[in-house]
């Protein structure tokens, strides 16, 4: 039987960078400047900067409330995120990470398109 464990921290991208990225993306394709859709959201254009280079890991409130601002829903956005993971997982499975183990046989590590998991297969 396969052993299964969650996928290293390092192959995914971490949460706060994904948003951040898809609210500016969001923030310009409004046309709008970082002064425009904190004002809206009731935040300063410093901390809605912070949150879109990912520094900064927003409350669920504080992003609910730049959502409205954006004029998107948190459904809208969520759906946006996971797409773009759903992207960046197509890329990673199609790699499959191999190497030889000490005894000789052959170690597979192959990463599964049914969520964060490696499969490791071992063969003598």
């Amino acid at each position: 039987m396969p052993i299964r464990f969650r996928t290293p921290a390092a192959l995914e991208p971490l949460w706060r960078q994904l948003l951040g990225h898809q609210l500016r993306v969001l923030r310009l394709a409004n046309g709008e400047k970082l002064a425009e859709t904190a004002a809206r959201a009731g935040i300063s254009a410093q901390y809605l900067s912070e949150i879109e280079r990912g520094l900064k890991e927003p409350s669920s409130e504080m992003i609910a409330a730049i959502a409205g601002a954006l004029g998107v829903t948190l459904l809208d956005l969520t759906v946006l995120l996971t797409n773009e993971l759903r992207g960046a997982r197509s890329l990673e499975s199609s790699h499959e990470l191999s190497r030889r183990d000490g005894t000789g046989g052959r170690a597979s590590t192959q990463l599964s398109d049914s969520g964060s998991t490696l499969v490791l297969a071992f063969a003598a």
